[in-house]
Formats: structure tokens, sequence, C-alpha cells
């Protein structure tokens, strides 16, 4: 694999970058679906093992959808056979056979085609041992892609969670719409904005950290139920669990309160459950997941009047003053993403994490967009979601 395979290629059987299109009407997947003997087919993808054999070959390809195996043989594909022998793993390449069984009954193609498409100049990772370095999966996705294939699930899993997710609100009668990205007030969440310049305007704009404005500014003009699959930015930091640019999903509608948002809420992710996963049962790490409604619903205001003392009444001050007492922190503050672990910590330590849990009762003083409970003014009616113990935030109507 090297400048030297390039040019011997070049000079014996033409520009290996020179195909502009190639007939693949199935996918490797549907071919094994449908596998007929001797059925004639045609397909591309890219080459990952290779076993010669003197005069035959044997070797595998792979797309998105799986991996097939291939056979060449020198007295069907002649001058052609010096090419794929002349293959380096990571070629991508289009063949054109009949497809047969092998003596292990592994489903084959006879190459009676063969067309290099597009030729690897760098090496693949090790093929054995994937590729595993955290820092090089993420900041070279492909490389990711190419070598763990488990991955590959992850990427067509997103895609269609997106799918079920607008097919889902597109029956309750929301409407999708698409909100600015630039906006001159950074606001709709707690977060530090990115900030660029208008030049036209002449004036700085934030890059969006949450589209809650804006729709609810639909909500204002007239329409009764809008959501918003979006791109925000928030520019705090980045890890393996929190990314500076995300995909957030916000939905308003009129004329209903947050218990509506909470059994929506249920039956958005039962639904996703059953169409993607089969089953409400969902495995995490080593453990399971039951979604089956309803889920539990916990006081954050009775958890922090259990541990720490703290009233509705309290004030922010109070709140942290009490904390911090108990905590042995004394002279330090408590951001938003540290009373967001310690509430963490205690769901986590007081209720089981193989269900679902709406956090609800949170504070007025910590809830500025959200509606005062008629019976509590100190409380609001507002909703977090905990899954596994980690939140899943949520954004809901006042």
């Amino acid at each position: 694999m090297s400048k030297e395979k390039l040019d011997k290629i070049s000079a014996n059987f033409g520009n290996p970058f020179a195909e502009t299109a190639f007939d693949k009407p199935f996918t490797i997947k549907e071919i094994l679906d449908s596998f007929e003997e001797n059925k004639v087919v045609s397909v591309a993808g890219r080459l990952v093992t290779r076993r010669e054999h003197g005069k035959s070959s044997f070797a595998n390809i792979m797309d998105y959808t799986g991996k097939i195996q291939i056979y060449a043989r020198l007295d069907i594909l002649a001058k052609d056979y010096e090419l794929f022998k002349d293959l380096d793993i990571g070629d991508i390449i289009g063949v054109k056979g009949k497809l047969f069984k092998t003596h292990t009954g592994e489903l084959t193609i006879l190459v009676e085609e063969l067309k290099l498409l597009s030729k690897a100049l760098l090496p693949l990772p090790e093929k054995w041992h994937g590729l595993r370095d955290v820092e090089v999966r993420y900041r070279q996705r492909y490389l990711d892609l190419i070598a763990n294939p488990e991955v590959k699930e992850i990427f067509l899993k997103r895609s269609r969670i997106i799918s079920q997710v607008r097919d889902f609100f597109n029956k309750l009668g929301f409407m999708e719409v698409e909100t600015p990205m630039l906006h001159t007030i950074a606001g709709g969440a707690a977060g530090r904005p990115f900030v660029t310049h208008h030049n036209a305007l002449d004036f700085d704009v934030y890059l969006r950290i949450a589209p809650e404005l804006y729709l609810k500014r639909l909500l204002v003009g007239g329409f009764d139920k809008v959501f918003e699959i979006n791109r925000s930015f928030r520019n705090e930091g980045i890890s393996t669990r929190h990314s500076p640019e995300f995909t957030m999903l916000e939905a308003y509608c009129c004329y209903n309160n947050y218990d509506y948002m909470m059994k929506l809420c249920e039956e958005l992710f039962c639904s996703l459950a059953k169409e993607i996963n089969g089953s409400l049962t969902l495995k995490y790490q080593d453990g399971e997941i039951d979604l089956t409604p309803p889920w539990q619903r916990i006081s954050f205001a009775q958890i922090f009047k259990d541990e720490f003392g703290i009233l509705a009444e309290d004030d922010q001050d109070v709140f942290l003053q009490k904390i911090t007492a108990k905590l042995n922190l004394a002279g330090k503050g408590l951001s938003r993403s540290q009373i967001l672990n310690i509430t963490e910590e205690l769901i986590e330590k007081k209720f089981p994490k193989n269900k679902p849990a709406f956090i609800v009762d949170f504070f007025t003083w910590n809830s500025p967009l959200a509606k005062k409970k008629k019976d509590n003014p100190s409380l609001v009616e507002r909703f977090e979601l905990f899954i596994a113990g980690l939140e899943v935030p949520m954004h809901i109507p006042n």
C-alpha cells in the first residue's frame, strides 16, 4: 500500500480513480437475504480480507449492511486476476458474478467481472484488535466505522430513531419547524454560547444554546403544536459524554399541562423501543432497563428535604448553605452541574435504576421559565427525566 503500488496499477490497468459509477442495485444484506444458487448479482464494497491460493483467491468485501465472501479465479478473470492480486485491504471494488455456496456452506460470489473503484493509500487499523484509541475513534469517525462494525449499528439506529420521532409527532398533529440558529440574545437555557460576528449588521450574535424562545413565539403566533429536531451549541468543554454541538428534540403544545407531557414522553420512548428494539426491555451496560409504564415520579423537593433538611420555601442561598454545610463544602459555590450530580447520586441511592423516573417538584427559584404550582407557589410544574441514573433533558410547555 504505497505510491509504488499506485503507480504499478496505474501503469498496468489505468487510473484507479477513473470509475465514476457502478451498478449496485442491492446491498450486501439484501443479496444474502434473497440468496439463490447461480443468481447473477452486482455489488460493491470495501475489501477487508483476502486469502490467495495460487490461481484462485477468496476475499471478503463489506458495505454498511454487512459482509460477503467473493471467489476470484485466473481462468475467469484473465488479466484482471493480476489486478485482483495487486489489491490492498481497504480498496473499494465492484464485482459481478454468480452466487454459490462453498463446501462449508458460506454464501459466495464467483467473480466474473472486477472493477477497482477507489484505491486505498493508507493502511486500515489492525484487523483483530480493531480501533480502540478513544481519541482517534472520535476524531476520525470514518476509521471507527470501518474498524468497529458495531458502531455502524449505532448510526443506523440513530437514523431510524429520528425518523420514528418525526412519525410519532406527525401522527399527533404536531408541526415540524426550523427556528434560527443565530441568536441576538443567548437564551432558552443555562449555557455558555459560542459568539460570532455578523458583518452586514456589525454586531455579535450567538449560536443557539436552545430553540425554546423561538418555539414559544410560534405558540404565541397561533400554532397549537410544534416540534423541532435541532442542532444546538454550548461552549462548555468536551468529552465522550458531552459534545459542544449536539442534537436536541423540543416539543411544545397549547392547552395541556406537564402531566400530559410526561405521558407523551412515556409514549414516545415506548413506541421507539418497540419499533427499534422490539421490546420495552433494553440492555444497558451490565443490566437492563424496563420501560413499561407508568414510570416513577420522584419529588426533587422531598429528596432534598430528607437528605439536607431543605424546605420548599428556602431561597437559593439557604439551599446552598444547607448542602455545603452537610457536605463540608463551606466557602464553595455549587454549579448547576454539581447540583445535578448530587441529584443523580441521591436518585441512584434511593430508587431502582432499571426503571425510568420523572423528577418533579422543582423549586421556583431555579426554574424561572416554568409555571408555579397552584397549591404551592414555591414549586413549579416542571419535570426532568432520568433513565439509568442519567438525566435525559426534556423540554415542556409553560
